[in-house]
């Protein structure tokens, strides 16, 4: 709550704040000071991503307790199929063996928008919250600094909840079984939770 006295100083300081909403913006999104890596995994689900092997295979483990094991470290041996794929597998028992990684030339990993996606759907809500803010810093219940902090808030907090929402298109049965759920953006939650907002302020304005 802002305290500000209904007088000719009120006046001047709702001039001031009005004039403080032109030197604010928003900056949406994952920040590679905050953590390039993320920055990385959003660009690649953001746009797709087509990952071809540098040397002659993509090594992809076909389960869980495979995922950070180097396949050099395990006694497996090379099986192709006849329908042409590839992979490495290991004797677990008599005439058994198990598939342990499927080696692949390319993966493709399709669009899953989230941040471009989230705009589209939500643009006229969040100009309609920006609206109400404004009209709260009018009758002088908050300062221009606080509407962009909400907004900011409110835009970050959709934008995480379009991760958790979207479904489609599906994670492959791989991907699902190495990580236990079959949430195409969910994993450890740490792509989500780096998303976030920035306030900028133009100093240079008059």
């Amino acid at each position: 709550m802002v305290d500000v006295q209904t007088d000719d100083g009120g006046f001047q300081w709702l001039q001031r704040e009005l004039a403080e909403l032109d030197r604010y913006s928003l900056q949406i999104g994952i920040f590679g000071e905050d953590d390039s890596f993320y920055v990385m995994i959003a660009n690649v689900h953001e746009f797709g991503m087509t990952i071809k092997a540098k040397k002659r295979f993509l090594v992809i483990p076909l389960k869980k307790e495979y995922k950070d094991v180097d396949p050099k470290t395990l006694d497996l041996f090379f099986l192709r199929t006849k329908e042409g794929h590839n992979f490495l597998c290991k004797n677990v028992g008599k005439d058994r063996i198990e598939f342990c990684y499927m080696l692949a030339k390319s993966v493709t990993i399709p669009e899953r928008s989230f941040i471009r996606s989230a705009f589209d759907e939500k643009n006229d809500e969040w100009m309609d919250f920006l609206e109400r803010k404004i009209e709260k810093l009018c009758d002088m219940e908050i300062d221009a600094k606080t509407v962009f902090e909400n907004l900011g808030a409110r835009i970050a907090g959709d934008i995480q909840e379009k991760i958790r929402n979207i479904r489609s298109p599906k994670n492959s049965p791989i991907t699902v079984r190495n990580k236990g759920t079959d949430n195409p953006l969910i994993d450890t939650g740490e792509l989500r939770r780096h998303v976030t907002w920035k306030l900028v302020r133009d100093d240079d304005l008059v």
